[in-house]
């Protein structure tokens, strides 16, 4: 089994698509039928979209924790900590391959792993 879409949801669509684009995203702003319009990225089968809040909920889930593989870990993280990403922590060695997490504006943690 593959995930093949992924989406969340905040309450600042553009401030959270702006930072997510600095871990290497690339969003395009649309719209499906009458739903609301929200950014979407995809990459390789896999659509990883930011929606707005739906009108029942009143904040975003700051526990959601996020993963992925990206190309130069090290560079990526130099990059960040001069940005609004939150260094939760800094790139380790561990079983499951080099790795660093980051949390996002809403509080979800997100795990770099370097591919």
């Amino acid at each position: 089994m593959k995930i093949n879409l992924l989406v969340i949801r905040t309450d600042n669509p553009e401030v959270l698509k702006s930072q997510y684009e600095k871990i290497g995203f690339k969003f395009d702003y649309h719209q499906h039928g009458n739903g609301p319009f929200h950014y979407a990225s995809e990459q390789d089968g896999f659509v990883f979209e930011i929606y707005p809040l739906t009108k029942s909920m009143n904040k975003p889930d700051g526990n959601l924790r996020l993963g992925f593989d990206i190309s130069d870990l090290s560079v990526v993280i130099d990059r960040l900590k001069s940005t609004d990403w939150i260094i939760k922590s800094d790139i380790k060695e561990t079983e499951w391959g080099t790795i660093a997490v980051i949390q996002d504006l809403d509080g979800r943690k997100v795990e770099l792993k370097n591919k």
